[in-house]
């Protein structure tokens, strides 16, 4: 299946107890057990609602990857995904990095003993003088925020791979319609849905997608005991903006390449700065 139809139908199958095509918004906290001692699919909106679950498989889709999350924001998906760490662990991060993102490192996180290292990602060398037995994960943005730098994924990978460190990319710019980290090499991919997948500035959401089954076991628990979850009805709003990602995305891609070819020939413009050109 391609990307656009993929991105249409989210491998979802009709609503089972209705036949609607579309995903219905569960709007419910509980749901009734089969019995007093067997659990069903569903019971507790907190661990699972079906809306949001069929969010969390079509963004798994669109990642290439098998296990996918939502939570209440990308900074709550970014934050579950530094749980996966204990008090004494180090991460590799990019020097350049949202400023939220580079505000939880360092204001929450370091406060439990977890120490950020910021790097130049694309200095493998300087990567690997950092790397110890201390450091358990590395973060990279691709391209970054705000300046669009890129990143050289494959390489991190192949770094990360050996010396068995969690590789951790942000795909927030980029989205799966132009690039998919998991299949570079990356282990856990985060987004903002807030951004391009939403696509409509009314919702806040984050995602988190894996491939590794233990991963997502624990991730699974920590968005469960943690409670960061998004409502049933930011994950129907999500889906629904997933459905035209292609077209916007492409659109994005060709009116910034006509206002870089603009900006480059005016003379009032020392530089210009777009991933890709």
């Amino acid at each position: 299946m391609r990307f656009n139809t993929k991105a249409v139908h989210g491998d979802h199958e009709p609503d089972k107890s209705t036949g609607a095509l579309m995903v219905p918004v569960y709007q419910t906290s509980t749901f009734l057990l089969p019995s007093l001692l067997t659990h069903g699919e569903y019971g507790y909106s907190r661990t699972a609602n079906p809306t949001r679950s069929a969010l969390e498989k079509a963004i798994a889709s669109l990642e290439f990857g098998r296990f996918g999350l939502a939570f209440g924001s990308g900074l709550a998906a970014i934050d579950s995904v530094i749980k996966l760490l204990s008090p004494g662990d180090e991460v590799i991060a990019g020097r350049e990095l949202y400023g939220g993102t580079y505000r939880l490192f360092k204001n929450i996180w370091e406060r439990y003993q977890i120490k950020f290292h910021f790097a130049n990602l694309n200095d493998p060398s300087e990567i690997s003088s950092i790397v110890s037995p201390k450091v358990k994960m590395i973060w990279a943005e691709s391209p970054t925020n705000p300046r669009l730098n890129i990143v050289d994924l494959k390489a991190i990978g192949l770094i990360a791979k050996k010396h068995r460190l969690i590789f951790v990319v942000d795909n927030i710019f980029a989205s799966p319609y132009l690039q998919n980290p998991l299949v570079l090499g990356a282990d856990i991919v985060v987004h903002s849905a807030t951004k391009y997948l939403g696509g409509h500035s009314d919702v806040v959401l984050g995602c988190v997608v894996v491939n590794d089954e233990d991963l997502a076991k624990k991730l699974y628990f920590i968005q469960n005991a943690c409670g960061a979850i998004c409502g049933p009805m930011d994950s129907f709003l999500v889906l629904r903006g997933l459905k035209t990602l292609h077209v916007r995305m492409q659109r994005h891609c060709e009116n910034a390449s006509k206002i870089a070819a603009f900006l480059r020939g005016h003379k009032k413009i020392d530089s210009v700065v777009l991933a890709g050109i």
